[in-house]
Parts: C-alpha cells; structure tokens; sequence
C-alpha cells in the first residue's frame, strides 16, 4: 500500500514537546515575567470588588505586545478562583475590534447575563434604547459587581463615537442592586481626545501605562514558554536572544517576538531538522514580513493593483528613475487591456500615496524648479513574488505576458 502523503511529515523529528499554542499570544501562563508591577497596581484597584464595592474604572494604555491583555486576562482568573466562594463578581472580556458597534457591544453584553437561548437580544433589529434596558435589567436581577473589559476601545470609538461608554459609564445610575466597573484598553494615547469630557472623565478615573519590554525581559518571556512549548535541548542558545533582539528593535512586542520563535520551530520541524538554529530564526523573519506583505497586496483594491503592476513591470524594464507620468502611461495601458475604467492622474497620484504609507512602494517628491514636480517611485517588495500575488487576481489574469513600451521623460 502506497504511504501517506503526510507520513513523512509524521516521522520527521518532533521539537514540540506539548500543544503549540503556548507560544501563541492568546495562551496565559500561570505567571507573567515581569508585568507584576503593573498587576499589583490593577490588583489594588480591583480588590474592592471582592469586597462588594464597585471598584474605580481604568484605563491601560500601551504599545502591541506589552502584555497588557495578558495582565487583564490573568487578573480575571485570579479574581473568579478568589471569589470562587462567594460568586459576587462577574469578570467579562470583550475585544472591540471583533465587535465594534454600539449595539453588538450593547447586545454582547446583554447575552453574557442571558441564560434561556430563547430570551437573547437578536443580532440586529431592536432600538439601541431597548437593548441598554434589557441589558440593565439582567444585570440589575442580583446584588454582583461586573467588572467589564473593553479591549482595543480605542477601535469602537474611532468607528462608532463614544456614545456605547456614555450609557456603560453611566450604568451604575440606573442600577438598584447591581455595580458595573470598567476596564478600557488602548494602543492609542491620544484616543481619548475624540470623547465627550464627561465620559472621559467618569472613564478615566485611573490611568495605567504597560512600557515595552527590553531584550533582557523579551529573553525571559521566550525561555518561559521555551520550557513548556520544546523538549529539553532542541533550542539553540543563540535563538532566545536573537529573537528578543530582533523583537526588541521594534518597541519591544512580544508577540513578534514569540511569533518568530513559534515560525523558527514550525520551519525546523517541517525541514526535519534536530535542532532550532539561528538560522531558523532569519527564515521565520522573512517569512513572517513576507506574509505580511502578501496579505496586504492581495488585499488591496484592484485600481490599486493596478497601479502596482505597473509600477513593478517598469521596474523590471529596469530605465532607472520611475516617475508619476511613467506609471500613469502604464497603467492605462493595463486599465484598458483588463476592462477597468481609467482613473484620472491626480487619482493615481492618490493611489501611489496610498501604497507608500502601506509601506509596498517608496514615493519622493522631487521638484525641478520652474520644471513642476513629480514623484520618484520605487517598489519597496520582492519584485517576483509580489507579481505572483498580483497575477492570482482573476481581472490581472489578462496581463501576465504583458510588456510596457518603451518611454522618454523630458526633464
């Protein structure tokens, strides 16, 4: 019988001792290194719910991987195996990006305090008024104190104004038995300029900053994991401290930082290599850029792909200095050979921009005097691979073959 297309796979070496999401972001350890500051502070804060009273709302502000989720999460345990008795604290988590209107928000909350399927807030079609009565009601039914995390709240607020944390700060007025204390948490320092001063101030009664971690801290939260996510030895010595280092660079994430030790071992496993090396480490970087990159283009609108293309198949005609005009000619080439109506050139101008602050293309404004202005383009992405991804396009198909012609630009 003919062995398995994975079989392979399945004997090659494995470097994972236990599950592998341990090395994922969402996992909590029992114990967060360097983060117990900033717990004792929440947990000074939060202790008074244990006591029956409402505590103070906070806000936490800090970069992307400064732990401050993972601080929130592990409180909340903390606080459910502390109360575990008594049963007087509700802890709810909820992440604003994944639901960022006011009604979900409303209605998400509602259903946590729900138990009969058949009595739940629908998805959509009650009036927003209607959803905050029902959701007080349910919270209000015994004598508990609700402590509500809002993740990424800067997020909802950008998308829906702030009118969900007007009627959440102000909850507790409508409440006879029941207490409700909120968590925010941010990336964004400057988001609570968008609110209304009132719920600002009820919203921000204590402020939290989590700092990024350095590389010596990073080392520590990657031997950690190393210890519960690899067998014994499969780990170089050098590849906790470089992926610290390499994490580090870029203010200190530990995600990235956990992300390129968790993709060094998945290439080390796949490639049926003993051990994770350095240069495991350099492959994952690549690879996870390069994914990045991937999922940004094949995401991009098609005029903007477009403008992409042409940019890349000047390029490979290799004339030197690109500019604004050189694209344009290009790009209505393509535009008409595909069908798609062609945009003006203040357009693709607009369009060029865009790419540069995605960080795909590199655009300088460059002036000649009397001569007018232009912009010097140049692609900031593997040329072949991003092509490829360009080309998967089903409306691109038209143009693989596809050669500009040759140009002059007058200066």
């Amino acid at each position: 019988m003919d062995e398995s297309i994975f079989q392979p796979y399945l004997n090659s070496k494995k470097i994972f001792q236990r599950n592998r999401e341990i090395l994922r972001p969402s996992y909590i350890p029992d114990e967060l290194p360097h983060r117990k500051e900033q717990i004792n502070q929440l947990a000074s804060i939060l202790v008074t719910a244990l006591r029956g009273d409402r505590p103070s709302n906070v806000l936490i502000f800090g970069k992307t991987g400064t732990g401050k989720t993972a601080s929130v999460k592990y409180l909340g345990k903390e606080i459910q195996k502390a109360d575990s008795q008594f049963n007087r604290v509700t802890y709810l988590y909820m992440n604003c990006e994944v639901v960022d209107t006011q009604y979900g928000v409303l209605q998400n909350i509602g259903n946590m305090f729900i138990g009969d399927f058949n009595e739940r807030i629908p998805f959509t079609g009650w009036s927003t008024e209607r959803v905050y009565n029902i959701l007080r009601e349910k919270i209000d039914d015994t004598n508990r104190v609700v402590i509500l995390v809002l993740d990424e709240i800067d997020k909802l607020v950008y998308k829906s104004g702030d009118d969900v944390l007007y009627h959440l700060s102000r909850i507790n007025d409508d409440l006879q038995r029941a207490k409700v204390s909120l968590i925010g948490i941010s990336n964004d320092l400057k988001f609570t300029e968008f609110l209304d001063p009132r719920v600002k101030s009820r919203l921000g009664e204590e402020k939290m900053v989590f700092p990024p971690y350095n590389a010596e801290q990073l080392r520590d939260i990657l031997n950690q994991r190393s210890e519960l996510a690899f067998f014994t030895g499969v780990i170089d010595a050098g590849v906790a401290p470089l992926c610290s280092a390499l994490a580090a660079q870029e203010h200190g994430d530990a995600r990235r930082a956990l992300d390129l030790l968790r993709v060094a071992a998945e290439i080390a496993e796949r490639n049926g290599d003993d051990k994770v090396t350095e240069a495991h480490v350099y492959k994952a970087k690549n690879k996870i850029e390069l994914d990045c990159v991937t999922e940004a283009i094949r995401t991009l609108p098609t005029q903007s792909k477009l403008v992409l293309m042409s940019i890349l198949l000047n390029e490979d005609r290799g004339d030197g200095r690109l500019t604004t005009g050189d694209v344009y000619e290009t790009y209505r080439e393509l535009s008409q050979m595909v069908g798609v109506t062609v945009l003006t050139q203040r357009r693709v101008t607009d369009l060029i921009s865009e790419l540069d602050m995605l960080g795909i293309i590199h655009a300088r404004v460059k002036s000649f005097g009397r001569g007018g202005r232009t912009k010097e383009i140049e692609s900031s992405v593997p040329r072949v691979e991003t092509k490829k991804i360009l080309e998967d396009d089903e409306i691109l198909q038209a143009i693989k073959n596809y050669r500009p012609r040759n140009q002059t630009t007058l200066i």
